[in-house]
């Protein structure tokens, strides 16, 4: 199974955080786990605006170092995005969503709203 993480799995995954374990038998089955660079993308607004605090670089390399694979944003992602229904407003979880059908693969999230647009989403 391909696995697309969303953001906040992925920084869960990192740091080794208890709220991931439900999803741990997923990504225990899955043979390739993606780190969107959409989600590189919305850390960096984020942590740009201050309201994270986290070194990306560092972040980066550790998911690297985990073996965790970065997918590049897409033409294609994007013209995904033109056929999703309005469940969720936030633009990155929308990309995400878009990637996950374009490709496909398997979305690990923990937000209803994401996981309301396909039944890729695995919801934990």
């Amino acid at each position: 199974m391909r696995l697309l993480l969303d953001t906040h799995a992925l920084l869960w995954l990192l740091a080794d955080d208890p709220r991931l374990k439900p999803a741990l038998p997923t990504l225990r089955q899955a043979d390739e786990i993606h780190v969107s660079a959409a989600s590189w993308w919305e850390l960096a607004i984020k942590i740009g605006m201050g309201r994270l605090q986290y070194d990306l670089p560092a972040l980066r390399q550790a998911a690297a170092d985990s073996g965790l694979l970065e997918l590049p944003v897409s033409g294609q992602h994007t013209e995904a995005l033109l056929h999703l229904p309005p469940h969720h407003r936030d633009p990155f979880d929308r990309l995400l969503v878009a990637q996950a059908l374009t490709e496909p693969m398997r979305l690990l999230t923990h937000d209803e709203q994401v996981a309301r647009y396909t039944e890729l989403a695995i919801r934990f």
